[in-house]
């Protein structure tokens, strides 16, 4: 088969809206090249030491990569995809140069321009992510090991907002709660939650890509009698304080639709971890959890990236 690559210039920024989109349009894989890869410090012991390239990744900015088939929709897929990165200036999302090329590439050489930017990694205390084509051994006895098939638009779960996410998770989750992950995507929130001892799980998310692709996730980490996947928007129609954790990793903008709904489906004393924002989003984000009726427990900052642990009064 036959794949075309479109590729973005891009900013940090823009990287999970437009992964969402290139998604929505059918991406058959995402690959993000970003500049700090080549001077991010690393230790070898995760066996995630691997050569990268100087020539693959810009000077400034990023580049989001995607594979679509080559179809005879190929050319109005493109242009869709052009016109929904040009609107997220409507929710001053900067995009930079937002410069697009397209080229065509083979079955082969599209698995391997994915696969070899994803290996093993340690993200937190407990926590490592490994592809479900990598061989890892741990190397302690109380790491707990997630494995993860990117599949589509999902990734590996190394991306700054997941990464905090999950050590927020570390710091709330107690054995016997009961979670609400919402807009799961790869599901890999929902599965660190239950192997952190939580009972009961509900992860969700409006599409269906994304909830089929947690679930295979979800059964692949031997999970899915905790973890239940189905299809929400947001938390329409969740009951009253059933939840002793929500975990919301989105786009700061989606998070203040919420913040209300989250307070209603959250136990008093129970924890909101929101992620996916921003620096410039952050303040609008705690306003409008605090006039929600949460406390700030937490900031976490990675990179550009924060994530706020907050506290049902």
């Amino acid at each position: 088969m036959k794949w075309s690559e479109i590729s973005i210039h891009t900013t940090n920024e823009a990287i999970e809206p437009i992964s969402h989109i290139l998604h929505e349009a059918g991406a058959s894989g995402v690959v993000i090249e970003d500049p700090f890869e080549l001077t991010k410090e690393r230790e070898d012991q995760f066996g995630e030491i691997y050569q990268l390239n100087p020539d693959d990744y810009p000077e400034e900015g990023v580049i989001v990569k995607a594979y679509l088939p080559v179809n005879s929709f190929l050319g109005e897929t493109v242009e869709a995809i052009k016109e929904s990165i040009n609107n997220l200036i409507i929710y001053d999302i900067d995009v930079g140069k937002n410069k697009i090329t397209i080229s065509e590439v083979n079955e082969e050489e599209w698995a391997t321009a994915w696969k070899k930017y994803y290996n093993p990694v340690k993200i937190s205390e407990k926590f490592t992510i490994v592809p479900t084509w990598e061989i890892y051994h741990p190397v302690s006895s109380d790491e707990l090991i997630i494995e993860l098939d990117p599949g589509m638009a999902f990734g590996t779960g190394t991306h700054p907002t997941t990464v905090m996410c999950i050590q927020a998770i570390e710091r709330t989750v107690r054995p016997g709660d009961r979670v609400i992950d919402v807009g799961t995507g790869s599901g890999v929130l929902s599965i660190a939650a239950a192997m952190l001892g939580a009972e009961d799980v509900r992860a969700y998310d409006l599409d269906d890509v994304a909830v089929t692709q947690a679930k295979l996730n979800i059964k692949l980490n031997k999970v899915n009698n905790i973890v239940t996947v189905s299809q929400n928007n947001l938390l329409d129609g969740v009951e009253e304080n059933s939840a002793d954790v929500i975990v919301a990793n989105i786009l700061a903008e989606v998070i203040l639709r919420f913040t209300d709904d989250a307070a209603r489906v959250v136990k008093p004393g129970g924890y909101f971890i929101t992620s996916g924002i921003i620096q410039q989003k952050k303040d609008s984000v705690k306003e409008a959890l605090m006039n929600s009726g949460f406390e700030i427990v937490e900031t976490i900052l990675m990179e550009d990236w924060v994530a706020i642990i907050s506290k049902r009064l």
